[in-house]
């Protein structure tokens, strides 16, 4: 039953210009990967990993050298607007300037809403655990290893990853987080919990995937329902061969209507650009979707 979005998949990337892509059969699949489970694949040349952690480093080090400064550690509590500019205001002090971008991820609906009050949608945390294969079980995995994603629900499944500094990372799960910076499987903030609670989209969201929504907290706490979603891909996985990995904090937007947003969403006025949803691959992407933003000011500026 995924076939038919695989080749979707498949005609996706050509248009969007991916070259030499591949459809596999399920031979083919085994040349590439020996252990994966599958009948059919797309080898994407393109696909690589990188330290983004460097990545970000180097962009900072090239806005420095271009004049920009960085002020870390000051909480915004309002944005003020007028017709010739946007002054942001912290905790600490005030900046003011012709124009504003915020890119505020876990509390971009937060930010959004100090200038578009009547803001439609809600970020809703989902938190993503993580294993790493042992070094004995490494050997599984030769490249990058995705399952095919389920188009009625924004999220990717539980995949292999090889990492840059060495090692194998499997997962996530998609785990509701009762506190948006909430890393670990306990982690509550009352304030956070509540609005998302009580967010009517996100109480249609959880009538709608409950079933799934409960495996994937029993999947948090049962490495064997973990593994069990791990072998779908490579059977010879078991519960001894993962070691616990890291975790992430998913911001996804959801609508009053139940929505979960799967594209970009840009709350504007006249001086601000909110992005207010950037979903995977964001950070793969962000460089052309930064482009995109500055395309959007030269225009509201010229307007």
């Amino acid at each position: 039953k995924e076939i038919t979005y695989l080749n979707q998949l498949y005609e996706r990337g050509k248009e969007n210009g991916l070259e030499n892509l591949k459809l596999l059969s399920e031979k083919e699949l085994k040349e590439f990967e020996p252990h994966v489970n599958g009948i059919k694949g797309i080898h994407v040349p393109q696909t690589g990993i990188i330290d983004y952690t460097e990545v970000s480093q180097k962009l900072k080090e090239i806005l420095i050298e271009n004049g920009a400064e960085f002020k870390f550690n000051e909480e915004v509590t309002d944005i003020k607007l007028s017709d010739d500019k946007v002054e942001v205001i912290t905790k600490g002090n005030s900046f003011s300037g012709g124009f504003i971008v915020s890119c505020a991820g876990l509390q971009s609906d937060r930010i959004a809403k100090m200038t578009n009050p009547d803001l439609p949608l809600r970020i809703i945390p989902f938190r993503g655990e993580y294993y790493k294969l042992t070094k004995e079980k490494e050997r599984l995995v030769k490249t990058l290893i995705y399952p095919v994603p389920d188009p009625a629900f924004p999220f990717l499944g539980v995949h292999f990853t090889n990492l840059i500094n060495g090692g194998v990372e499997a997962g996530p799960n998609a785990v509701f987080a009762f506190k948006r910076e909430g890393y670990s499987k306990f982690s509550f903030d009352v304030k956070d919990a509540f609005e998302s609670l009580t967010w009517p989209g996100f109480l249609k969201v959880a009538k709608k995937y409950w079933r799934t929504g409960a495996g994937e907290f029993y999947r948090s706490f049962s490495k064997g329902a973990f593994v069990k979603a791990l072998r779908r891909l490579i059977p010879e996985v078991n519960e001894e061969d993962l070691a616990p990995g890291g975790a992430g904090v998913r911001a996804q937007a959801c609508d009053k209507t139940g929505g979960l947003l799967d594209d970009f969403y840009f709350a504007e006025n006249k001086r601000v650009i909110h992005v207010c949803n950037a979903p995977s691959p964001a950070a793969t992407a962000s460089l052309a979707i930064g482009n995109f933003i500055a395309e959007k000011i030269f225009e509201s500026l010229n307007d």
